[in-house]
């Protein structure tokens, strides 16, 4: 018997044709985002924010800046899905709760954290690789999370990234990476396509 886990990674797709009639609650939207940032970051900095965009009016207004892709607007709500430069003068907060349950010793917090300074202070393209790899894994998270609630989803990186900061103010540290709509995905969309044989795409060594 198939794992639902790995049944999920075989039937996941990208959905392109929503169900505008149907909505997501809440409950659910904060569902999808607590497993969503289940997915690991450097250091456990969880350097990430997600704008859930599910308004008619806040739609359309990201559907301007997203080359009027219709997903936007049809889908239950699309995620602005934001990775945040690193700062290790989050770390203490970040891992108090690690410390809290007993099984992070207080006196490694320090050492995590001046890890952190010295990988990322002063390194601009480290940073923003950072805040780029730390949003893809919750984004990835996410589209996963939304497939096991028999969601449908589509990632995007088709949009006006710095238009988007100004519109939903983001702030000068987080980096829009990409769009991730969710919704009830129609039954005319294309199964998964074809991968590439794995020849092409692994090396033993």
């Amino acid at each position: 018997m198939t794992h639902p886990f790995i049944q999920a990674i075989e039937e996941r797709r990208t959905t392109n044709l929503f169900d505008a009639s149907q909505t997501l609650d809440d409950a659910q939207i904060q569902e999808l985002i607590r497993l969503a940032t289940k997915a690991p970051t450097s250091f456990n900095l969880q350097n990430w924010r997600f704008i859930a965009v599910r308004t008619a009016d806040a739609k359309a207004r990201l559907r301007k800046l997203a080359w009027d892709q219709a997903k936007v607007t049809e889908a239950a709500v699309t995620f602005i899905v934001c990775g945040q430069l690193p700062n290790a003068e989050t770390l203490p907060d970040r891992l108090a709760p690690s410390v809290d349950a007993g099984f992070m010793p207080a006196a490694m917090v320090p050492g995590w954290q001046g890890a952190a300074a010295s990988l990322y202070a002063g390194q601009p393209q480290r940073q923003r690789d950072e805040a780029i790899r730390s949003a893809a894994l919750g984004a990835g998270t996410l589209m996963y999370a939304a497939q096991a609630m028999k969601l449908g989803s589509a990632p995007m990186i088709g949009f006006d990234a710095e238009a988007v900061a100004r519109e939903f103010k983001l702030a000068v540290d987080e980096v829009p990476a990409l769009l991730v709509a969710v919704g009830v995905a129609m039954p005319e969309n294309w199964p998964q396509k074809p991968r590439r044989p794995l020849p092409q795409v692994l090396q033993l060594i």
